[in-house]
């Protein structure tokens, strides 16, 4: 199934339920046609980050079901499947005969040596310092060889998710291999997780390095359409690079959107959510929440530092149950640049705000990826949070079926599914159309989308302020509420 203009779920595979099959009964029972597409979370075995440390990706974790239950789903919706190119498990059966055969075992280069990468008295203090790194020292672990022997190699992530070398032949037919995998269980769209990283080049900051990084996404679209998937880019940086890459033809996130919008329903200004409306690219999938945190870095220079810090403050003071402490080292937080909280929350669980804000989310250029949580309107999970110690986790809930079956008939559930069906059919919205985003005043902007020929048209004008909105297609007005 290729791509479809629809509303993508994201979600891990228990999550919704305990299991694939689960996941697959409820979304037939209660979602219906507010869903097209499906992002499963990494459903591999893995030793470490829910997921994003695969050990073999010819497996599906038996906890989860098989690649039939996988399949099942893929008849039905368009899929996504991550494939984090830049790392694997230090369990996988890769890792494992390097450190038992060393020079001798046929994946040595498989993996970056930090040794081997630097020259002679290198690296100093100020190359480690230029590297992009998400942790406060040198990206690097230590392999003990079977021997005895040790070496260094480079490890960005965690201590599970040991760094690739994508400029050796061994991992490209490592990538070409694992791509054409997950074509053939019925992915249509392979997520790329930690891209930026996956190239490093001396004298860099080793993130996003270019040239080099549009040769590597080039080689990957190719091996990718070869095998009839498509590949979205994952980064959380500058919104520059989003352009970048947009323009070089590539699917991007919107990840500014969640900020922007809680900006500008917490101040009730519409200004800069029209302006970044008109910039953004219709070739995109839109974000307001996913299984990470909210993103700060992405909104830079689209709101000013007053305005990002007015909304990261404001989140704090009005977001339910939402502390500084759980973005912080205490709950192991990986990144400075996220808040964690459900978007449900961070909106001080107000159902008027939070459907404006997925109305706005509908309407945006590109296709809506809707977390499952926030299709649920969730609140902050304190429980999970307290009990695990992992910051992110106060917005990975896990669902039981009867919770769902509770969670569906609330009415701010029940205007989202309404929502997300209408923008699901309506030709209003074709990515090959036209958008139109005017602001009226202070308060209030207007939205109007159109398919390429004009023939349908639908328009809403929200009021960020008073928290109203008024909806039409062709003239005829609509409510989902």
């Amino acid at each position: 199934m290729a791509i479809q203009n629809k509303t993508m779920l994201i979600t891990y595979s228990d999550s919704l339920g305990e299991n694939l099959k689960d996941l697959y009964d409820n979304l037939e029972k209660h979602f219906g046609d507010a869903v097209g597409g499906v992002h499963l979370l990494p459903f591999f075995p893995s030793t470490g980050d829910r997921g994003f440390a695969p050990v073999d990706y010819e497996e599906v974790d038996s906890a989860f079901g098989d690649w039939e239950d996988v399949e099942k789903l893929g008849e039905k919706y368009y899929l996504m499947f991550d494939f984090m190119i830049n790392h694997i498990s230090r369990q996988s059966k890769y890792y494992m005969d390097f450190q038992e055969k060393k020079d001798q075992s046929e994946y040595r280069d498989l993996f970056l040596s930090w040794d081997k990468f630097w020259p002679e008295n290198r690296p100093t203090q100020a190359d480690v310092d230029l590297i992009y790194k998400r942790k406060d020292r040198a990206p690097k672990q230590e392999i003990v060889f079977a021997d005895g022997s040790t070496e260094y190699l480079w490890n960005t992530f965690g201590e599970e998710q040991i760094d690739l070398d994508v400029r050796s032949q061994v991992t490209n037919d490592f990538i070409k291999k694992t791509l054409r995998q997950l074509s053939e269980h019925g992915c249509d769209l392979i997520r790329l997780d930690a891209f930026a990283y996956a190239v490093k080049k001396l004298d860099t900051n080793d993130f996003f390095v270019e040239p080099e990084i549009w040769d590597l996404l080039e080689k990957v679209q190719q091996q990718a359409a070869e095998f009839g998937t498509d590949i979205l880019p994952e980064i959380h940086e500058h919104y520059s690079i989003q352009f970048k890459i947009a323009e070089h033809g590539y699917f991007v996130y919107d990840f500014a959107l969640p900020m922007v919008t809680l900006y500008s329903l917490y101040s009730g200004k519409a200004e800069r959510l029209v302006k970044w409306l008109e910039m953004s690219p219709m070739k995109q999938f839109t974000t307001l929440d996913t299984h990470d945190g909210i993103g700060v870095v992405d909104v830079k220079d689209i709101l000013s530092d007053e305005e990002i810090d007015f909304a990261t403050n404001e989140l704090y003071k009005v977001g339910a149950n939402v502390k500084r402490k759980y973005s912080s080292a205490e709950y192991n937080n990986l990144d400075i640049y996220q808040i964690n909280s459900t978007y449900y929350s961070a909106l001080g669980d107000d159902d008027k705000k939070y459907f404006i804000s997925r109305l706005i989310q509908a309407f945006a250029p590109g296709i809506p990826q809707v977390y499952y949580v926030g299709f649920l309107a969730g609140k902050n999970d304190l429980e999970l949070l307290e009990n695990t110690k992992e910051g992110r986790n106060i917005n990975r809930h896990y669902y039981s079926n009867e919770e769902i079956a509770e969670e569906v008939k609330r009415p701010v559930v029940q205007a989202l599914l309404k929502l997300f069906n209408y923008r699901n059919q309506s030709a209003a919205f074709d990515l090959d159309g036209t958008i139109e985003v005017n602001l009226l005043d202070e308060n209030s902007l207007r939205i109007v989308r159109s398919n390429a020929n004009k023939s349908v048209t639908a328009q809403v004008v929200i009021n960020l302020k008073e928290l109203t909105y008024s909806a039409s297609e062709n003239g005829q007005a609509i409510t989902f509420e």
